[in-house]
């Protein structure tokens, strides 16, 4: 892939430091944005990003839709919220060839809605184990460092992705995977715990982990995802490489109270991360739960396991956004 042309699809958190760090190592980049003045500012003045990542300001071409796009693009960067994504992927398409790669940077799990509208083959699962906050438009902090695990829907070769982890290396380490749905599936049950969680009662992860009746609920989470997981003949990598849900789940007294200890040092680890989707709730803004807990459940549906808990919280969410429902720690009882 000689001077590949990359697109960019969202300037949040994630997608601007992405677009930024390409751009600085020399790329051809081109950031959608969605704001006819933020893409003028963008192509002027540049987008700033600060962090981790150092503090510079940098400018590239930026478009406010996709469909001002023009030719054809290597390599797309989808890093929208996951509802949004659909539509960013469907919008692209004219702007592809078949060798084209398309990697979902999204939060849960969106490759498998992603392939059916761009090809299985042209799909690229990515983890992102980085943080970042957008702080107002055009502005993004990357607040910790990570790597990113990426890998073609296909279960295709290295060799297919051997560029696009180059590219991506300029931002954060990058890790092969051939299986790229038990890396995200991993990254899911995690997401499906704490941010929802946190959603549903609107306490930061310290104070809400040291309610046992959190706890729990947390276990019954993990529980669901993994007999899905064992429907779906899944084998799910441990998180980090480190939460192994397999040893998690083990049967006997001292087991359940290690898995309440592990949770507490969660807990008190990351005691003051705010879940993203009760920033978003409080923003009035929609969620991605129907990516994460939403995701487990009709998973369940599909192989004929059964996932309560994850289809309450999944109802409770939806009834937040649609005001039907307040948000407080109340609700970890109804549980």
């Amino acid at each position: 892939m000689k001077n590949p042309r990359i697109v960019v699809v969202g300037a949040g958190a994630v997608g601007g430091v992405t677009a930024a760090l390409l751009k600085k190592s020399g790329y051809d980049v081109t950031l959608v944005v969605r704001y006819p003045e933020l893409a003028k500012k963008i192509s002027t003045e540049g987008i700033h990003v600060f962090g981790k990542c150092g503090d510079f300001s940098i400018a590239m071409l930026s478009l406010a839709y996709v469909a001002e796009l023009n030719g054809i693009y290597d390599v797309a960067f989808i890093a929208t919220k996951g509802y949004d994504m659909p539509a960013a992927a469907r919008g692209l398409l004219p702007f592809l060839n078949e060798d084209s790669r398309i990697v979902s940077m999204q939060n849960g799990i969106c490759e498998d809605e992603l392939a059916k509208i761009v090809g299985n083959q042209r799909t690229v699962g990515c983890v992102v184990g980085w943080g970042a906050t957008l702080h107002e438009p055009g502005v993004s902090e990357m607040t910790s460092t990570g790597e990113f695990i990426i890998g073609n829907w296909e279960g295709q070769e290295y060799d297919r992705l051997r560029e696009i982890m180059q590219m991506l290396n300029n931002i954060a380490p990058v890790k092969f995977s051939n299986n790229i749905f038990s890396e995200l599936y991993s990254k899911l049950i995690v997401n499906s715990c704490i941010t929802t969680l946190g959603a549903v009662s609107g306490m930061l992860l310290g104070e809400m982990l040291l309610r046992r009746k959190a706890r729990d609920i947390f276990i019954q989470i993990i529980d669901e995802a993994m007999a899905v997981a064992d429907a779906m003949q899944l084998d799910v990598t441990p998180y980090g490489g480190k939460l192994d849900y397999y040893k998690f789940r083990r049967k006997g007294f001292f087991s359940g109270i290690m898995r309440h200890v592990t949770i507490l040092v969660i807990g008190f680890k990351y005691r003051k991360l705010k879940s993203s989707s009760l920033q978003s709730l409080e923003r009035g803004k929609l969620t991605e739960v129907d990516n994460y807990n939403g995701y487990i459940y009709k998973k369940g549906l599909e192989y004929g396991v059964e996932a309560p808990v994850n289809k309450k919280l999944t109802e409770m969410v939806k009834e937040i956004e649609g005001g039907k429902r307040k948000i407080s720690p109340m609700n970890l009882k109804e549980l």
